[in-house]
């Protein structure tokens, strides 16, 4: 983060021996520990999304409880509880929180980080990584033998972590980033494809081509999905089913609830309830699966 202020109401812990200077000063150094763990608090959510920025280290962030939105060049990313989102040092992105959470993250100094993902994504959470995270975010950053075979352990982790389909990718041509932006803005938009495409400037043909090569997913289906991210997002403020149901224009809350357990596996409250259950969850369900579209 370019500032050095956490945000209004997000209470940032790190471990004793890193406390004596200012909180985000450590995310921009390389000196220091490899890794340090942290854990973060924010009672209720932020009333803005935190503008663009980046960090000097990479960042493993795991949300115990509520949901934690991301923008990046490559799309956006959605973090409920139970997953972890990487992200590598100097990528630009923004963060929104609707609604209380909580959960722990990891700083890693960029020389650490050569072998791990290079771009933003969602990863599975093991018991050993979250026991790993724990001992970081409670325990000195020291720099003994210990310590840094705890390290290397965790890198080890992070790099075999399973990748989860979390990512509503974003297509890069203008016309088809206006359509996009604007279901972003107004999920429940019904207009057909034919009426898109004339509002873009686009052949239904064009418009349909184009949008799988650059998403990997058919309109319909990243239409689609791109409600399931606004309803993540609605769910985690305390919102009901049936009022999800009608915000982003399903014809009932049963339609709601049968299209999100066939993309997540799971009901909407149970699946927002799942936290510390990564290892036995379906990697491959989630945002931007085309396998779970139907």
């Amino acid at each position: 983060m370019t500032s050095q202020a956490a945000p209004p109401g997000f209470d940032l812990q790190l471990p004793a021996s890193l406390r004596q200077d200012h909180a985000l000063a450590w995310f921009e150094r390389d000196d220091g520990p490899p890794v340090f763990g942290f854990r973060f608090d924010s009672q209720q959510g932020l009333a803005h999304e935190v503008d663009w920025h980046q960090h000097a280290r990479a960042q493993l962030i795991c949300v115990e409880h509520g949901l934690l939105t991301t923008r990046t060049r490559h799309g956006t990313w959605s973090l409920p509880a139970g997953s972890g989102g990487w992200m590598p040092a100097t990528e630009p992105h923004t963060v929104a929180i609707d609604g209380p959470l909580r959960g722990w993250g990891m700083a890693l100094a960029a020389p650490v980080c050569v072998d791990l993902p290079g771009d933003p994504c969602v990863i599975g959470i093991s018991r050993l990584l979250q026991a790993l995270a724990e001992r970081l975010c409670t325990g000195d950053a020291a720099t003994s033998a210990r310590q840094h075979h705890l390290v290397q352990v965790v890198l080890d982790e992070i790099r075999h972590a399973p990748r989860r389909r979390m990512h509503l990718p974003l297509p890069r041509d203008r016309r088809l980033l206006r359509i996009a932006s604007q279901l972003l803005a107004e999920p429940a938009d019904d207009r057909s494809l034919e009426q898109w495409a004339r509002w873009a400037g686009l052949s239904p043909r064009s418009l349909t081509r184009h949008f799988r090569e650059e998403t990997t997913l058919s309109f319909a289906q990243w239409r689609q999905q791109a409600r399931l991210a606004a309803a993540l997002r609605q769910l985690s403020e305390g919102r009901s089913v049936a009022d999800v149901a009608h915000a982003l224009g399903f014809s009932s809350p049963s339609a709601f609830v049968t299209v999100f357990r066939r993309h997540f596996g799971l009901p909407p409250g149970r699946y927002l309830g799942r936290a510390g259950q990564a290892d036995g969850l379906d990697p491959a369900r989630g945002l931007a699966s085309p396998t779970a579209s139907g």
